[in-house]
């Protein structure tokens, strides 16, 4: 068997053992329970009352009948009152509705049924943790009562939240806010990948629909009218990779030069580097652009020279894409380098000096101290900083939106220009084509990559391998 089918079936076993041992968690309440604890299924805060436990017990039968009465009353928020949540919403969101509004008549609005729609489910999932964790604490009433154990109040119950389970307390609020502004949202903006919510289908006044995978295909194969794809996925991982190796490796050879003994004044250098990190990375890239124009200085200086007879585009309107390509990679080295220096010249400092004087013992001569020492040190300490900066350059809006803005050939239309990346691309699908669906796709895309590019590239590198090595 292959090493990497051997990997994917350990992958596949462990996704299954996963889920077998979870199954038989949740259900070991019902299968080595009480009468009180498996009664609890049906009336939550059962076991917890019948053991005297009556706070406790009270706020998860309360739970349960408010959560009841949302689902069945369904109630319908003032700001939209043709669109209820509840129940009726989980109906809406199966339809994401069938009667479009003229003007004499309100009709059925898909976004906000697909966004109540979202809503109502994530009560539902909130709610199911309230209810297995009210099973789990009966079960836990069953075993303090077989062990001969104290049963604990609810007022100890609470004492313990400020106590040895004070970290709960502190991460509620936290992990509440994660779920309600990222979790929730995300979810909405996959859904939203499985609609045709676009130009044609904007509501209030026109309704969109499920369907289902077919804005993938239609991006992959063209048939939405949209083209280059696989161009602006390539360029995207060009882009990344020499925005982020070029900074890489001119920093280090930045900060090795500025760490030499034989350069004088090494704080004033360091110091004009860091200056460049302090000014606004927006600030510095409008005035290369201005530098670069048509009509700017660059210009004006090439032409005096003689090196050129007409003036050039260098960036968004250049007759050649890879004239702009090669620029925004150049520009990205003034605002990326200064960064990678400053780290680098950190580590530097801090690169263990027995290595050192143990090589020249040896009689190591100084390439090949660098070799063997220095670069692998950087390198050992970097590669989680170099993945994520890899990452980050692949969502990298601001160099290629205000230096090229997408250009050149970047059109009103829905395909992208030839420097877009496909955020860049992303922003036009939403905010000038409105093109929601096929945008979310793009997100959801750029997502697995970025996720499945780090996961890969960390787990193989030697600072996961050989974490402690250089200790």
């Amino acid at each position: 068997m292959k090493p990497n089918q051997n990997w994917f079936l350990k992958q596949l076993n462990k996704i299954g053992n996963f889920f077998k041992n979870f199954g038989l968690k949740i259900s070991e309440p019902m299968r080595k329970g009480s009468i009180f604890t498996r009664l609890s299924y049906l009336i939550m805060g059962f076991g917890n009352l019948s053991r005297k436990q009556i706070g406790k017990g009270l706020v998860y039968l309360f739970t349960q009948i408010s959560f009841l009465a949302f689902m069945i009353i369904s109630p319908i928020i003032p700001a939209d009152k043709n669109t209820p949540l509840g129940f009726k919403a989980l109906v809406n969101l199966a339809t994401l509705g069938t009667k479009e509004g003229t003007v004499w008549q309100l009709g059925d609005n898909s976004l906000y049924m697909l966004l109540y729609g979202v809503f109502t489910l994530a009560l539902i999932f909130l709610f199911m943790i309230v209810y297995f964790h009210q099973v789990g604490s009966s079960y836990r009433v069953d075993q303090a009562v077989i062990n001969g154990k104290k049963i604990s109040s609810f007022k100890e119950d609470l004492f313990e939240l400020t106590d040895s389970k004070f970290h709960v307390t502190l991460l509620a609020p936290a992990i509440m806010g994660v779920f309600i502004l990222t979790i929730i949202p995300n979810v909405f903006m996959i859904l939203v990948a499985f609609t045709n919510f676009d130009q044609e289908h904007q509501p209030p006044g026109q309704l969109f629909d499920w369907v289902g995978f077919a804005n993938f295909a239609s991006l992959f194969d063209g048939s939405s009218g949209l083209s280059g794809f696989w161009g602006v996925l390539g360029w995207t991982l060009i882009w990344a990779f020499f925005a982020t190796f070029t900074n890489y490796i001119f920093g280090i050879l930045l900060a090795l030069l500025i760490n030499n003994k034989l350069i004088k004044g090494q704080k004033f250098w360091r110091t004009v580097f860091v200056l460049t990190i302090a000014i606004p990375q927006f600030v510095s890239l409008l005035l290369i652009k201005y530098l670069f124009a048509e009509y700017g200085p660059i210009n004006e200086l090439l032409l005096n020279l003689g090196i050129i007879t007409t003036r050039m585009n260098f960036l968004g309107n250049a007759s050649n894409a890879l004239i702009p390509k090669i620029m925004v990679i150049i520009i990205n080295l003034w605002v990326g380098i200064p960064y990678t220096m400053l780290m680098t010249s950190g580590i530097l400092m801090n690169v263990p000096t027995d290595l050192y004087e143990a090589a020249e013992i040896d009689g190591a001569t100084k390439p090949q101290i660098f070799r063997k020492i220095t670069l692998p040190y950087v390198i050992f300490v970097t590669t989680p900083y170099l993945i994520t900066t890899f990452m980050g350059n692949i969502t990298s809006f601001n160099i290629i939106f205000l230096l090229t803005g997408g250009g050149p050939n970047a059109s009103a239309g829905s395909n992208p220009g030839d420097t877009d990346l496909l955020v860049t691309w992303l922003f036009r699908l939403t905010v000038d084509q409105s093109n929601y669906s096929l945008g979310a796709v793009i997100s959801i895309l750029t997502f697995i990559i970025m996720a499945i590019g780090t996961l890969i590239s960390y787990r193989r590198s030697k600072a996961y391998k050989e974490e402690g090595a250089f200790q």
